[in-house]
């Protein structure tokens, strides 16, 4: 099995050994949710009804069912492991630890605290961050998690197109894309459309 899976992470460009990995996975998982929760529990009598009129199942997910959280769960630990520490980070920039902390609380770097932070890779482009981040991460609604604001950059935007293909909002911005176009699309997440 670590072999396979240790394949399956080079493959993936990953630089975690399978056990460091699994690790991240179990984590993930538990910080999720439970392993079977019962969808009727996150709502009152009265929304339930609604709901249930509207044609949603509010029951659990039955015993032969595949587990819903499995997608989001190796996208959590993938971000997780490719994430960078405060100093790798400072490394990288060729800065003091001090200053990422400090462009962390002003915003123009985000992460999150993990035993210390952690910083996605997708904000960095080796040498230097992404062009343009400040702007976007201006305009990230504070409800969105990590997790989220990384699909979000790494998926291709029909709005956002480069030689006639909807780009990434990264690949956007490594090109030299108008971070407002950017700043727009994310202003919007969590919304309803």
């Amino acid at each position: 099995m670590s072999i396979a899976l240790e394949n399956v992470l080079a493959r993936a460009g990953l630089k975690a050994d399978a056990n460091e990995f699994l690790t991240l996975v179990e984590d993930a998982a538990r910080r999720l949710s439970p392993p079977n929760p019962d969808p009727s529990h996150y709502f009152s009598p009265d929304q339930q009804s609604a709901l249930t009129d509207a044609g949603l199942d509010l029951s659990p997910r039955g015993e032969g069912e595949p587990d819903f959280r499995a997608r989001t769960v190796a996208a959590h630990a993938v971000l997780a492991d490719s994430a960078l520490s405060v100093g790798q980070a400072a490394e990288m920039l060729n800065v003091d630890d001090s200053r990422i902390r400090h462009r962390l609380k002003e915003g123009r770097l985000t992460g999150w605290k993990d035993q210390g932070w952690r910083l996605p890779a997708w904000q960095f482009n080796g040498a230097g961050v992404l062009p343009g981040l400040e702007t976007v991460l201006r305009a990230v609604p504070d409800d969105q998690p990590a997790l989220v604001v990384a699909a979000f950059m790494n998926t291709p935007q029909s709005d956002l197109v480069i030689s006639d293909r909807p780009a990434t909002p990264r690949q956007w911005l490594l090109a030299g894309g108008d971070p407002e176009q950017v700043a727009r699309l994310v202003a919007t997440l969590g919304s309803p459309f």
